[in-house]
């Protein structure tokens, strides 16, 4: 005979032993101050400029669950037509910064561009907790639009690295990536760097973009 009583019990206890579980993956998420994108524009290097990256990163981290937070891309944008030079590095925020899964991966803006900060193929996460396909992966994707040199200031001169400051998607121009997974041709110095690796090549376009290993990828950081 069925214990309709002791039925209950055991379906109520297993809903109490489950709900401290979902509320803690929910605070896992909010408290995310940290991810590469898990998708681009899907136009390239272009993305809208600066503000359209910005915006990216909003919405990418709102459909993930991530809210109350304010969101910059780390991205750097060059002196040209009269504008004012922009630094990844001063956008950013000031830390600590942590993936989806709580690591955290830089304390604060000199850690983060220096030799011992945390972020690797296995931290860089997505908005959504989910690794990126690095070299040895099919396709791979390490590289990540950052526009900017190693110490996260912007680069000067008329040389573009910042494919005409995120608003190209044709063949001319490049952008300057980093490596996510820290790994290159050569596994050294600047292959290995997360924020400046080597110029695209053939343009700016999202073919030209897969060519040398990227997807139109870039890095997000909550300023708050």
């Amino acid at each position: 005979m069925r214990d309709v009583n002791g039925g209950w019990l055991i379906a109520a206890i297993g809903f109490f032993a489950l709900a401290p579980m979902g509320a803690a993956r929910a605070q896992s998420a909010q408290d995310t101050t940290f991810f590469v994108t898990s998708a681009g524009s899907g136009k390239g290097a272009d993305l809208g400029g600066i503000e359209g990256a910005d915006r990216h990163c909003q919405t990418l981290a709102e459909a993930a669950g991530i809210r109350g937070k304010m969101w910059r891309a780390y991205l750097s944008t060059q002196a040209t037509g009269g504008a004012t030079a922009v630094n990844a590095k001063d956008r950013i925020g000031r830390g600590p910064w942590q993936n989806a899964k709580g690591v955290v991966i830089a304390k604060d803006v000199a850690d983060l561009h220096g030799a011992n900060n945390n972020l690797t193929k296995q931290t860089a996460l997505t908005e959504k907790g989910e690794m990126v396909k690095g070299r040895g992966d099919q396709p791979n994707q390490h590289d990540i639009l950052t526009g900017t040199q190693a110490d996260g200031t912007a680069f000067a001169g008329n040389q573009d690295m910042t494919c005409g400051n995120w608003t190209k998607s044709g063949t001319d121009g490049a952008a300057m990536v980093g490596h996510h997974d820290r790994m290159g041709l050569d596994d050294s110095p600047p292959a290995k760097s997360w924020n400046t690796s080597h110029p695209t090549g053939g343009g700016c376009s999202q073919d030209a973009l897969r060519g040398t290993g990227g997807a139109g990828l870039f890095y997000c950081f909550a300023v708050n």
